[in-house]
């Protein structure tokens, strides 16, 4: 954990590759194996999805990788000679180094993660759609750590519920940065904070960090003060200019000297980043959508779909990836038009979205030069101006930071700089677009409690359960084919609600299952039996002396048992041979006495 720009993606990168890093010293077995999800997936662009899943140097990822590409050619061609032989030396192969079992769980992950489509181009996906590829490349390596930079960014809740239970499952390590609480809350044991280029280690998950934090800051807090007192007392001591200069004296001078230094250099911990912009008035009409329709090739993102907006909403939108969240946030802002009907705008809105993707940020502009460049600055609430130095400093940007260049912030920073250049422009009405990617928990919690207060409209889209429960009162669920359900309950509330119903179908369609097979075992039981066949006679005849036959065997093998000449591994042979014996005696009885009930 750690705020953006604190060095957490940097330190994974050191972790992985050693000469990122300045001085480190690692003590690990030579066999010890990492795999690494990066925020940036680094796939080739010509690959198929399932090449790229199986890009290790393995032998069985080799084997299945070949076993694919020939599956796919032998389902084109399957008349093809050459094609047939390939494809059926190739399942003799995964036969024989028992790599099915591999592929179907890989098969499975993709499932879970949403990637369907395994002949797609990488190139032909949607960033989010690499993400998770990468996410599934990295699962599969049956490594001994694992290292995941944000890997519930671009999943929606059921993938990020999947992902809980087989990380937590996981027999190796798992090391990762996330701002996702629940899934923080969930996932971890250990908590490791990058705070002022120190490293601080707490025990449990995210709950007891929260606790031993709060702790630490009221026993920081109070040093803190006793050290400013004590500063104060020698301070004034200094300044009274004691004449004698002796061993005592020199000692509080030094003192004295100690706290001066230890009060210059302390952590900036006590300073927290906040949000006190002023908003513009709004009226009590937002959006007013009458009869949507909006279609993508064959995708429906909404059906003459209408719905009423008002002051004061706090509106989460979630559902399933690819389902059209942001195509109707992109509608709302009016940068994509629709089919048919209308979406009309009151006329106070003044306008903030916060878009997936910065933009209109040079990379060669300084930080201050960027923010001047949206304003010269904006009202806190009470009515004051502050400059967009000020604006920059509230949000944990200092001096230096200040005159770098945007190309020098981490992901995280840019993020950051994007929402304040949003919220200074003082928006009544604001749209959130997936706003937990890639912002620290830190910056998120100042951001929910700035939305707690705000007087104006909200809606966010969104998988973070956590944001959700916090921010929205009503939630719009996209199901997809512009499919839209309006609930009312929290986002935890209403996942429990579906969860319950897909029980409920599952149980019903099991029931239903059990009744048809037993009416269809009713229909297809034979008639009652009433004497051997011919052939059951036959077998009846035989089967007494094949038991028999096989008493005299088992006699002979427990004496052999029983004679202490045979050595240890004849014996092991002999009860070996015993135990096969006895199996095939058990049946052969079985058999015997359900037929003699007939004769």
């Amino acid at each position: 954990m750690g705020l953006n720009g604190t060095g957490k993606t940097t330190l994974l990168d050191g972790i992985v590759n050693n000469s990122d890093l300045n001085t480190i010293e690692v003590e690990k077995p030579k066999d010890y194996k990492i795999s690494y999800l990066k925020q940036q997936p680094d796939l080739d662009e010509n690959s198929s999805v399932i090449d790229a899943v199986f890009n290790g140097s393995g032998e069985k990822f080799q084997l299945i990788r070949q076993y694919e590409n020939s599956l796919a050619k032998f389902n084109a061609n399957s008349t093809d000679q050459k094609i047939q032989n390939d494809f059926f030396k190739l399942q003799e192969k995964m036969n024989a180094a028992e790599a099915w079992q591999m592929e179907s769980d890989v098969k499975s992950i993709l499932n879970k993660l949403g990637i369907t489509e395994l002949d797609k181009k990488i190139k032909e996906l949607s960033g989010g759609q690499q993400r998770r590829v990468a996410l599934a490349q990295t699962l599969i390596s049956e490594a001994d750590l694992l290292i995941l930079d944000e890997p519930t960014n671009h999943l929606d809740y059921e993938a990020i519920d999947w992902l809980q239970t087989y990380l937590s499952k996981y027999k190796g390590s798992v090391l990762f940065v996330t701002h996702d609480r629940y899934f923080l809350n969930e996932v971890a044991t250990r908590i490791f904070e990058l705070e002022n280029r120190n490293v601080t280690e707490y025990d449990g998950n995210y709950e007891k960090y929260l606790q031993q934090k709060a702790a630490n800051e009221e026993i920081y807090a109070s040093e803190q003060h006793h050290k400013t007192q004590l500063y104060k007392q020698e301070l004034n001591w200094m300044r009274a200019g004691v004449k004698a200069r002796g061993t005592k004296q020199q000692a509080r001078k030094d003192r004295f000297n100690d706290l001066k230094e230890d009060l210059q250099n302390k952590p900036d911990v006590q300073k927290e980043m906040s949000i006190d912009i002023a908003q513009q008035r709004l009226g009590n009409d937002v959006f007013d959508i009458k009869d949507a329709s909006l279609k993508f090739s064959k995708h429906v993102i909404l059906d003459d779909f209408s719905y009423l907006v008002t002051k004061g909403d706090r509106i989460g939108i979630t559902g399933a990836n690819g389902s059209g969240k942001t195509t109707f946030l992109n509608t709302i802002a009016q940068q994509i038009p629709l089919d048919s009907g209308e979406i009309k705008t009151g006329q106070t809105v003044r306008l903030g979205y916060y878009t997936q993707h910065t933009r209109d940020m040079d990379p060669d502009k300084r930080v201050i030069r960027y923010l001047e460049s949206i304003g010269q600055g904006a009202k806190n609430t009470d009515g004051t101006h502050m400059s967009a130095s000020q604006m920059l400093d509230t949000f944990k940007f200092d001096h230096q930071m200040q005159g770098a260049f945007i190309r020098e912030l981490s992901g995280g920073e840019k993020r950051r700089l994007y929402l304040l250049a949003i919220l200074m422009d003082q928006p009544n009405v604001l749209l959130l677009d997936e706003p937990t990617n890639n912002l620290d928990i830190e910056t998120l919690t100042i951001l929910e409690n700035y939305l707690e207060n705000f007087k104006g409209t909200v809606m966010a889209v969104s998988h973070d359960r956590y944001f959700l429960d916090k921010v929205a009162h009503k939630l719009l669920i996209f199901e997809g084919q512009g499919d839209i359900e309006e609930s009312y309950d929290s986002y935890s509330g209403y996942l429990q609600k579906e969860t319950e119903k897909k029980q409920a179908q599952h149980h019903e369609v099991k029931t239903q299952k059990h009744v048809e097979a037993k009416e269809k075992e009713a229909q297809n039981k034979p008639a009652e039996k009433t004497k051997l066949t011919y052939a059951e006679q036959m077998e009846f005849d035989k089967l007494e002396p094949q038991i028999e036959k096989l008493d005299d065997e088992m006699a002979k093998l427990k004496e052999q048992l029983n004679d202490p000449k045979n050595g240890y591994e004849d014996l092991m042979d002999f009860q070996r041979q015993l135990d096969e014996k006895t199996a095939e005696s058990d049946k052969l009885m079985d058999r015997w006495e359900y037929l003699g009930q007939y004769i």
